[in-house]
């Protein structure tokens, strides 16, 4: 990350303003009854497989209760960023593809081949990606978020955390609430939940929430707003307690979301200083320069608005005609959880199947000009069926000096991608235009112009008069081909993996003393993935060209025939793959677990120190483009299923050490850890404006070449000896959450997290000693992506008495402050974003026992605009210098597009309950 001392200082000027906010976290008291009081209220949680009190778990975890994800309006996942200072959820492409990230680590990028470093657990029940979790959640009991590894009770990918989430469950006492709220954008969310008694031993709960919401964004082309809501969700539950010792708890949920996501817009320099000259066209006729983009020119004269490089944050999107973001969603499930009290120990078993799927169409160039596009179409879509079954038998032994744990853990996930991406109906001359601009054929350009060449300059290629000499006549005839690609590409790409895990895991807490106490956790899990894929495919521009121009690759038009057959087979899109299949498996193992050391001096003290070593399963990249470069044919290089290995990353794991400390004596909880987490083949995913990167990320103690071998402008990046290779990724810092109730209707809390996570200096691939990719160059000895290092959170809550009727008010407000960072996996400075403050705030007045209540409520308050991440506009490159050569454009003429967050949103709630 590029550091300004003046974004630092600023950073600590809002760090403090929004501690003084409120006293120092996140530890958010469960809300007493009114008239109890709710100072000496504990908190429960379960993140070590048994219930315990939050202040004696020697583990980092925040735990927030129903009232506060109310208070914030937190009603999926992404809102936990508000009041929980080490987590980071964003959406990006897809809002099947959120990306949830603890202590500045988490699972980059829109590849369902990739598993979430931080999973996400709904009552126990593991969810294939934490994208699942952008979904409303009903009525919820608490969320519980652990930070660091959790590779002993969390499994395989939890390398980074866990968020566990637990609705509400059915009660005995038959009892109802609703909801309904009006906003900006025409906002509308309506909400309910009835419980009660079926027969003494029979309880019930449903649950439904309806949302529909206008877009954030416009789309002038097509009429229409993107970014929209429209979706509903139903659980039903039933809790059955026949004795004091049986308790068998079943759910069945469905979610269905019909919206339009995700459209960005394009990076200017108000956004961001680095952009530069980026976005200024060049002088017709001329190629770029350094302080110009012929991609500009391209781009405007095919169609697209010069105005959309100059609008900063404003919210008008590039869409071309016809195209669209349409997308639909179903997610549904059913999960039984069996408690049983033998006497001397405790089973649990949750067996738990669900399936997802998810369909988007997309302009995916995000530009007016239509470069690529994803059709809607019911056969393009990504599904997840997964089941799921654990087992854990806890109890005591040795008059209670032992607390043991044992289990397992069974999944198999069968994961159908089917994608439709296809070149749009301007590819052809748009690539041709991006070429002839760009070069010494620039004073021919003329976009109206077959292959967008004037007809002097095309007679005088074809008479062997230019610079291309002899070859002139074939290179215009690829030139010619390449006019001519158009609405081709995918027909249905077919990808399935089926994965299956189980796991054995022991986790035991030893009282050695009254007041120490010694965790001792260990977990076996063995991972195996069996992959096939089927291509369909219609792009003969493809093969014409390299069938005709690959006797030119070793010749002195080499470069140039090379580019012609890079952009008309981008991606490996090739009527060659048409109907080939590919197919491997991989199969794993890994030992993970933990050690705690803890010790209560005095009763409200608890210290600790701790090891974990985490683990996420490796696996394929789904995406065929990883095959190999675009160039060759298949055929030259063996086929597909000789490259089939390409496709493979390697699992990741991580040693993990933290001391920590937690004071709690009622109205005040203090909570302090400070860690360091070293991460082994780091899986990475990023896109280049072409295509998406799986690469492993480790470091070298020596690497070959010397230590700016992974830095310089060299065609390679350095090996290293696999006697030196190290751990490629480091994050380690300190967490400050604190909570205090002065009063009984009076609340503060607080958070600090600072985390500087960063890569060695110097960085290879594969644990083999492999090169890095050469697109990654700015890596070595920086900070990672979305990994802001400092954050912190604060809240206030005053629930006063109204007269002496019961009524009662609300006052809240809460804040985030983050400091710098970079947006893109790539670390170029066009992706940086400044720091920046969210504030939430709710005023409501409610009856007595709240039975009704009415309150107002804004969302982003001050209405920041900030960019959620920003990538590399597809194929959107100019030419002028390689690549890397200027510090400040390692892109080179490369432009930009950003998904931006949630603007001010404001409303009216009213709800009751009985």
């Amino acid at each position: 990350m590029l550091r300004r001392d003046q974004s630092l200082s600023r950073s600590l000027k809002l760090s403090a303003a929004c501690i003084a906010l409120a006293l120092p976290s996140m530890a958010f008291a469960q809300e007493a009854p009114q008239g109890e009081d709710s100072s000496d209220a504990e908190i429960v949680v379960t993140a070590q497989g048994r219930s315990q009190v939050l202040s004696d778990v020697p583990v980092a975890i925040s735990a927030v209760n129903a009232e506060t994800l109310q208070n914030s309006g937190a009603n999926d996942i992404r809102q936990l960023n508000q009041v929980a200072p080490s987590l980071l959820v964003s959406s990006t492409g897809s809002e099947a593809n959120g990306s949830a990230r603890i202590r500045g680590i988490g699972t980059v990028g829109d590849n369902p081949g990739l598993e979430s470093s931080v999973p996400v657990f709904i009552d126990g029940v593991y969810r294939s990606r934490s994208g699942i979790g952008l979904n409303e959640l009903g009525e919820i009991d608490r969320v519980e978020v652990q930070r660091g590894p959790q590779g002993t009770l969390g499994g395989r990918n939890s390398s980074a955390g866990l968020i566990s989430i637990y609705s509400k469950k059915p009660s005995f006492t038959f009892g109802g609430s609703g909801e309904l709220t009006y906003g900006n954008y025409d906002f509308m969310r309506a909400a309910s939940s009835v419980t009660g008694p079926i027969s003494e031993q029979l309880a019930f709960r449903v649950d439904g929430v309806y949302v529909k919401r206008d877009g954030f964004y416009r789309d002038d082309q097509n009429g229409r707003d993107i970014n929209n809501r429209d979706r509903y969700f139903l659980r039903g539950q039933f809790l059955f307690e026949p004795t004091d010792a049986l308790s068998v708890r079943l759910i069945a949920d469905y979610t269905f979301r019909t919206e339009e996501c995700c459209a960005a817009t394009y990076v200017d320099q108000s956004v961001n200083q680095f952009i530069g000259d980026l976005n200024t066209p060049s002088t017709v006729g001329v190629a770029s320069t350094a302080t110009s983009n012929n991609i500009i020119n391209v781009l405007r004269d095919l169609g697209q608005p010069l105005a959309a490089f100059n609008q900063g944050f404003g919210r008008t999107v590039s869409v071309s005609p016809n195209r669209e973001f349409s997308g639909e969603t179903k997610d549904y499930g059913f999960s039984g959880q069996v408690d049983y009290d033998f006497g001397g120990a405790t089973l649990t078993s949750i067996t738990a199947y669900r399936q997802y799927r998810s369909g988007q169409a997309s302009d995916t160039d995000y530009s007016e000009v239509d470069i690529l596009y994803r059709a809607p179409s019911d056969d393009a879509y990504r599904q997840f069926h997964t089941f799921t079954q654990e087992l854990r038998l806890q109890g005591e032994a040795f008059d209670g000096k032992l607390d043991w744990l044992v289990g397992g853990f069974f999944a198999n996930e069968k994961l159908t991608v089917r994608d439709n991406l296809r070149f749009g109906n301007q590819y052809g001359r748009f690539a041709n235009c991006r070429l002839v601009s760009g070069g010494s054929l620039a004073g021919g350009y003329l976009p109206s112009g077959q292959a967008c060449l004037s007809a002097t300059v095309r007679g005088a290629i074809a008479g062997g008069l230019t610079a291309l000499g002899a070859g002139g006549p074939a290179i215009l005839a690829g030139l010619d081909r390449l006019d001519t690609l158009n609405n081709l590409g995918t027909t249905n790409d077919r990808y399935f993996q089926n994965g299956t895990n189980w796991a054995v895991f022991t986790h035991n807490i030893v009282h050695v003393t009254d007041t120490v106490d010694l965790t001792l956790g260990l977990r076996y899990t063995k991972d195996k993935k069996k992959f096939d894929a089927t291509f369909g495919n219609d792009n003969t521009v493809c093969t014409a060209n390299q069938a005709a121009l690959g006797p030119l690759l070793t010749g002195a038009l080499g470069s140039t025939a090379g580019g012609i057959i890079g952009l008309s087979c981008q991606g490996n899109s090739t009527a060659e793959l048409n109907g080939v299949s590919i197919r491997d498996d991989r199969n794993e193992d890994q030992i993970t677990g933990t050690a705690i050391l803890s010790w209560k001096p005095v009763d409200d003290l608890l210290v600790y120190g701790s090891f974990a070593r985490g683990y996420k399963a490796g696996g394929f990249n789904l995406d065929r483009s990883a095959l190999k470069s675009p160039v060759p044919t298949f055929a030259s290089v063996g086929g597909a299923q000789a490259l089939v290995a390409n496709l493979q990353f390697d699992p990741e794991l991580v040693d993990s050490y933290e001391l920590g400390a937690k004071f709690s004596n009622g109205p005040f909880g203090l909570s302090v850890s400070a860690f360091r987490s070293d991460f082994s083949s780091f899986q990475l995913n990023t896109f280049n404006g072409t295509v998406f990167l799986v690469q492993n990320i480790n470091g070298c103690n020596n690497l070959v070449g010397g230590s700016s071998a992974d830095t310089d402008l060299s065609n390679t990046t350095g090996s290293c000896a696999t006697g030196d290779i190290t751990h490629g990724v480091r994050t380690q810092g300190v967490e400050l959450e604190a909570s205090l109730m002065p009063a009984r209707n009076f609340r503060m809390a607080a958070g600090l997290t600072y985390a500087k996570t960063s890569y060695q200096d110097d960085l290879i691939g594969t644990k083999n000693g492999a090169q890095l990719d050469l697109a990654l160059r700015k890596l070595p000895g920086d900070n990672l992506s979305n990994a802001p290092e400092l954050v912190a959170t604060s809240s206030v809550t005053w629930t006063p008495d109204i007269g002496s009727n019961g009524m009662s008010g609300l006052v809240y407000i809460d804040g985030r402050m983050t400091s710098d960072y970079n947006t893109g996996s790539d670390l170029f400075p066009q992706k940086e974003q400044d720091g920046f403050a969210v504030f939430n705030a709710r005023i409501g007045l409610r009856g007595a026992d709240e039975a009704w209540g009415i309150e107002l409520w804004g969302q982003n308050i001050f209405n920041q605009d900030y960019a959620q991440v920003a990538f590399n506009s597809p194929f959107q490159a100019g030419q002028s210098s390689a690549p890397f050569v200027d510090p400040q454009y390692p892109g080179g003429r490369q432009i930009f597009s950003q998904f931006l967050a949630e603007p001010r949103t404001y409303g009216i709630t009213l709800r009751g309950k009985f």
